[in-house]
């Protein structure tokens, strides 16, 4: 579709291990659309992270097609993606530090992000959104974590960039910091960005549009926020394949299940 900015089928990434290649992702379906919030949901090992680095740019997938406003990733050269994260993707790292420049006052961080995305600094805005004014004159080493997870929000945002990818934007906050952090990322959406975050806060899963739910790999089903509430749908991948909640699950104590298609529905049996 014309309004996607991300679009992955299949997706598929492997890392080393000392047993051999373990799949981290295993045929993800994802689209990201601008003006929309997604999380990504899932414990710990389901792949979140994986699948955060890939739609950032930062990671090829394995296997799989990635698309970006419709170009395959996989034809874009070295050049093409630097450019493409500088400018037009903001990155929110898990450990604030790791996107933000040490040497750099919270105020010229924010212009230093406007220089290198080619668009107009108003730092005192963002800083003033995120109750960092009185901050503005420090660097990282003065900070608080909060202050710093606030700043990475606000730098990333700068502009606001086609896309905004956060790792647990909002996992050491308290309810009031997180609320900035979230009316931020909203802020970003309702100017044309896509975002993206990872998250295990039940705060920012409400706030979402779409919540993508991993387990072990897999994109077990999606939850979208509609004009009736929150509906949940199961996902079934590109080779018929669906993941069936715990409950069901215990239906089927021998692994297997007889599929039944009658009168339009799809019925499963012991």
């Amino acid at each position: 579709m014309a309004d996607e900015l991300l679009d992955g089928a299949e997706l598929l990434q492997l890392y080393p291990a000392p047993t051999g290649a373990t799949q981290a992702l295993r045929g993800v379906d994802v689209v990201v659309r601008p003006g929309r919030v997604t999380a990504i949901t899932g414990p710990s090992g389901s792949g979140k992270s994986s699948l955060l680095a890939i739609l950032a740019l930062r990671e090829r997938p394995a296997g799989g097609e990635l698309r970006w406003r419709g170009r395959a990733v996989s034809t874009l050269g070295r050049r093409d993606l630097h450019r493409i994260r500088r400018r037009e993707t903001g990155w929110i790292a898990q450990v604030p530090g790791d996107c933000l420049f040490p040497q750099l006052t919270a105020r010229r961080q924010l212009t230093q992000v406007a220089r290198l995305r080619r668009v107009t600094p108003d730092p005192d805005a963002a800083l003033r959104a995120l109750d960092l004014t009185a901050r503005a004159g420090a660097r990282l080493a003065a900070m608080s974590g909060g202050e710093q997870q606030r700043l990475a929000v606000a730098a990333a945002a700068v502009g606001p960039p086609a896309l905004i990818v956060a790792d647990e934007p909002t996992a050491e906050l308290d309810d009031d910091t997180a609320e900035l952090v979230l009316a931020h990322l909203r802020s970003s959406a309702a100017a044309g960005a896509g975002v993206v975050m990872a998250t295990h806060d039940a705060r920012a899963v409400a706030f979402a549009d779409t919540v993508l739910h991993l387990s072990r790999g897999v994109l077990s089903g999606t939850t979208s926020q509609t004009g009736n509430g929150r509906e949940h749908a199961t996902a079934i991948d590109g080779q018929g394949r669906i993941q069936l909640p715990a409950a069901a699950l215990a239906l089927f104590p021998a692994g297997q299940v007889v599929v039944t298609v009658r009168d339009g529905h799809v019925e499963l049996h012991p």
